[in-house]
């Protein structure tokens, strides 16, 4: 990308330090340059995209936080003014391959940055899925290993495939989930999960753990079979283009919160479905960008870039997440950025 130089990708490098180290001795034992490494031993490699979620587009929307969101956290982004936010929709399911089937059951994405007042950012990756596809970093480079092609076949060997999933079935529990979905109908009609629990902190330093969802004002939509074939292999972004100029494009972002008990450091357990959810704000797109890259290229989207008055749980997939979203954004930066 023009006008991105060498300083900003040591910089990046720095800040990923930065966050290996601020999130504990465990944290400090990963090195997001394996996951990274595995990601194009395994999906091949397309310099310049994300390492995951590559054919993906820019929008631009606003926020406007609840009076339960207050409530529960000091952040300003529930403070009731409306808060720009930076959104990327991306086709996961296929790593890399910027060239992923839209109309194929598999993952999709919303990140977002909330820019706030003073400089402040909050940035998050959500998926389509209640649940991450592992739950740790180890488990996850050994999903990928075990995902890797042969050489001699160019597909992986579905014995080596078995055997790790029959150890580790937790990895399953993502595919399964996506498998028994139809193919979303838009980015637009989609339930995005965070998975990950995190904190939030009120004026009283009180504490409430939760995970949260954004959930479509318009309601889910799938397409069948027949539809999905019909729309093709890349429907998706002229899709979007039209719903959010109609102005049929929010969502509410709902926060189910945990109780006592509770299992919230792991991105493969969900909190059980009848923890009370509360609505923290909506969100409405208002614009998408012209091309794949927009306002999005150079932000890295890591789910431990946080606000005051909200903070990360002990899940050690927000670590390994974190770190490797940074590594990535500098090889993407250093290879000439495309998306």
């Amino acid at each position: 990308m023009t006008g991105i130089r060498n300083s900003s990708i040591a910089a990046l490098a720095l800040a990923g330090a930065a966050i290996i180290a601020s999130t504990g001795p465990a944290a400090a034992q990963v090195d997001p340059n394996l996951l990274l490494d595995q990601f194009e031993a395994t999906f091949g490699k397309f310099e310049g995209y994300r390492r995951a979620g590559a054919k993906g587009i820019c929008a631009a929307g606003e926020f406007t936080g609840s009076a339960d969101g207050r409530a529960l956290s000091v952040s300003s982004a529930f403070s009731g003014k409306t808060v720009p936010v930076i959104v990327r929709f991306s086709v996961g399911g296929a790593g890399a391959n910027p060239k992923a089937a839209d109309n194929a059951r598999s993952q999709r994405n919303m990140a977002l940055q909330f820019n706030l007042p003073d400089g402040e950012t909050w940035q998050m990756g959500n998926i389509s899925a209640p649940v991450f596809g592992a739950a740790t970093l180890e488990q996850f480079l050994g999903r990928l290993q075990s995902l890797q092609p042969d050489p001699v076949t160019k597909v992986a060997d579905p014995a080596k495939v078995k055997a790790f999933a029959d150890v580790n079935p937790e990895v399953l529990l993502q595919g399964r989930y996506l498998a028994a979905q139809p193919v979303p109908a838009s980015f637009g009609t989609v339930n995005y999960w965070g998975v990950h629990a995190f904190a939030f902190v009120n004026s009283g330093g009180h504490k409430n753990y939760g995970k949260w969802i954004f959930e479509p004002v318009g309601g889910i939509k799938g397409l069948s079979d027949d539809e999905a074939k019909a729309k093709g292999p890349s429907f998706l972004f002229d899709e979007l283009r039209e719903r959010v100029a109609a102005g049929g494009v929010a969502f509410d972002f709902n926060l189910q919160l945990a109780e006592r008990g509770d299992l919230i450091n792991s991105a493969v357990v969900p909190l059980p479905d009848d923890r009370r959810k509360v609505n923290l704000g909506r969100l409405v797109i208002k614009s998408v960008a012209a091309d794949a890259g927009g306002n999005c290229v150079a932000i890295s989207f890591s789910p431990m870039v946080l606000p005051m008055g909200v903070e990360p749980s002990a899940d050690p997939m927000l670590a390994a997440r974190a770190a490797a979203y940074v590594v990535g954004l500098g090889r993407r930066l250093g290879e000439g950025a495309k998306q």
